[in-house]
């Protein structure tokens, strides 16, 4: 009985943080234009070059974490993407990005959850893109259920791509903590069902003048891997 009370406390818990994390994002995405955020790039380049690199049949399935409003998706389907999916804790980000590719948007796989806790299809991705959600996952549980997302949502041989502020890049963003990363602590994070490939360091301008230093890390999750089961 005390379990099942733990459970339940447990659960009303986390609906409550995530409430708290929705509102938190909607409200920057409702008071500031989409340009303005310290995030935003007019062209998402590095991530765009990398999805090519892996993943260069057009079918091929990408799911990007955390898009928001970012104009990646537009790069997708300027290139010619054919199955791209959009997660965000936040509906009026993904409202922004909606709106701005207009019919295109049906084109577009759009699901507004929190990652942690979104059923996703098993095996039903080539590429798990994410710039900047992952650091801001300050609690070592939290890192763990995503990593165990990202390895139960790709296929075997998949590719993920995941960018966070490195060791140089701020300790805050958007008035949350955050944890920095090089590309070794990353990899370490997500464990050996993935195999670091390649890491990208960028040196972000943000739309106030400043200048964020960001690592892509490229991992390629085993063929077959225990944690998988």
């Amino acid at each position: 009985m005390r379990g099942l009370q733990r459970m339940v406390e447990e659960e009303r818990y986390c609906c409550e943080v995530i409430m708290t994390q929705e509102n938190h994002w909607e409200r920057i995405y409702r008071t500031k234009a989409a340009s303005e955020v310290s995030w935003y790039q007019p062209e998402a380049r590095i991530s765009l070059d990398l999805i090519r690199w892996v993943a260069p049949d057009l079918d091929a399935p990408v799911i990007d974490v955390g898009g928001g409003a970012s104009t990646l998706v537009d790069g997708l389907l300027d290139v010619g993407y054919r199955a791209v999916t959009v997660l965000d804790l936040a509906p009026s980000g993904l409202a922004l990005a909606r709106e701005r590719l207009g019919p295109r948007a049906d084109r577009v796989s759009w699901i507004a959850s929190d990652v942690l806790r979104v059923s996703l299809p098993r095996g039903g991705y080539a590429v798990w893109h994410d710039r900047a959600v992952f650091h801001f996952l300050t609690s070592a549980g939290d890192r763990a259920r995503y990593v165990a997302q990202t390895q139960r949502a790709l296929r075997p041989g998949a590719h993920a791509i995941v960018a966070s502020f490195s060791p140089e890049g701020p300790e805050r963003c958007s008035g949350l903590e955050v944890v920095r990363y090089s590309p070794d602590t990353m990899h370490a994070e997500f464990g050996a069902g993935f195999r670091l490939i390649n890491s990208v360091r960028e040196d972000h301008r943000t739309p106030s003048g400043l200048t964020q230093a960001f690592v892509y890390c490229l991992c390629r999750i085993a063929e077959e891997s225990p944690q998988r089961a």
